[in-house]
């Protein structure tokens, strides 16, 4: 691709500088950011068409360094060339009527603005675009958990853990803490991009397993209810062999029609290094209009570099077989 507006920015013309989202991304497990290689990666599972389009919109529902939509802009600047030939006209169209996202904390919305605008406030003077708002087209709300029986009805918080007061962060995600999410914005979105956030602490003590619950699959649901035309998420792949309330969303994305690829990390450090996430992640493509009305899915094993391809059905048999060479094995067995 050729460089770009952003390219020049972040990169330096006589002294190697590396891409800073690179160096947060390898930061710890408490936050686990997405390497811009990933990003681009998901993003090139997307027809690319949809970069030369001024009309296509684009949301990350958990922003947190900024990277899909700062790495969408890049593709954007290079695709619509001759669409907006003036540059300031290109990136205004861009950054206020096509980049949307939601940060999960105040922090990591000032982080995404300085990712994809160049200044963590875009109504100031140092912004590629000039929003009237502080926020530009990344929003950050406090939210409240709602509490039912002891927990949040929505993500399922401990309120012991979670009750705090005003000064301390309650992680209630605005993206799956409302039964009306299309309203954030009030607009639809043809491609939902995101690295969710993965758990959420219920509190018991200790490190374990048993101290933390799933949440990256109510993003996922979420999301699909806005029914964007296409839908790309990074998880942890646990929810292959479902267990810990995770039952229902591996039955119903094993058998949705609309799944099109998994592309399965067996060690997550192959996608995120330094860091290490039990059972892997991985990340999917849904298309809403998928013309195959089947549940062939287009299944890739990822592992030190190596990679294996295969359109199978993942509903074949009572448990998904995460390995392609595996499935030959118990068909002959079975036979």
């Amino acid at each position: 691709m050729a460089e770009t507006f952003f390219d020049k920015i972040y990169k330096n013309k006589t002294l190697h500088t590396p891409d800073v989202l690179s160096c947060l991304a390898n930061l710890s497990n408490d936050e686990v950011f997405t390497p811009p290689d990933i990003a681009n990666k998901m993003l090139d599972l997307l027809p690319q068409e949809l970069f030369k389009d001024p009309n296509t919109t684009f949301l990350d529902p958990a922003c947190k360094t900024g990277v899909f939509l700062r790495e969408i802009a890049k593709r954007l600047i290079v695709g619509l060339q001759d669409v907006f030939p003036n540059l300031q006209e290109r990136l205004d169209n861009i950054f206020h009527k096509q980049l949307y996202g939601i940060a999960i904390t105040e922090l990591t919305s000032l982080l995404s603005r300085r990712s994809l605008y160049c200044s963590k406030y875009p109504n100031g003077e140092y912004s590629v675009s000039h929003f009237d708002s502080p926020e530009g087209n990344i929003r950050f709300r406090r939210i409240k958990h709602t509490w039912v029986g002891g927990k949040c009805k929505f993500c399922g918080a401990n309120q012991k853990e979670y009750d705090r007061g005003d000064g301390v962060e309650t992680y209630a995600y605005e993206f799956i803490h409302n039964l009306e999410s299309e309203k954030l914005f009030n607009m639809k979105f043809d491609v939902i991009i995101s690295n969710p956030p993965y758990q959420l602490s219920v509190g018991g003590g200790g490190k374990g397993s048993g101290t933390a619950i799933p949440i990256y699959h109510l993003f996922v649901n979420q999301a699909k209810k806005l029914n964007p035309r296409y839908l790309t998420m990074i998880i942890p792949s646990r929810w292959f062999s479902g267990g810990r309330g995770l039952d229902s969303f591996r039955q119903s994305m094993l058998n949705d029609p609309k799944l099109c690829k998994i592309v399965d990390f067996a060690d997550s450090k192959d996608c995120f290094p330094g860091v290490d996430i039990a059972g892997g992640v991985c990340y999917f493509l849904w298309q809403r209009d998928n013309r195959e009305k089947s549940n062939l899915c287009e299944i890739v094993n990822s592992y030190k570099n190596q990679t294996s391809s295969e359109m199978r059905d993942p509903s074949e048999f009572p448990i998904f077989i995460r390995n392609n060479s595996a499935v030959d094995i118990i068909k002959k067995v079975l036979s």
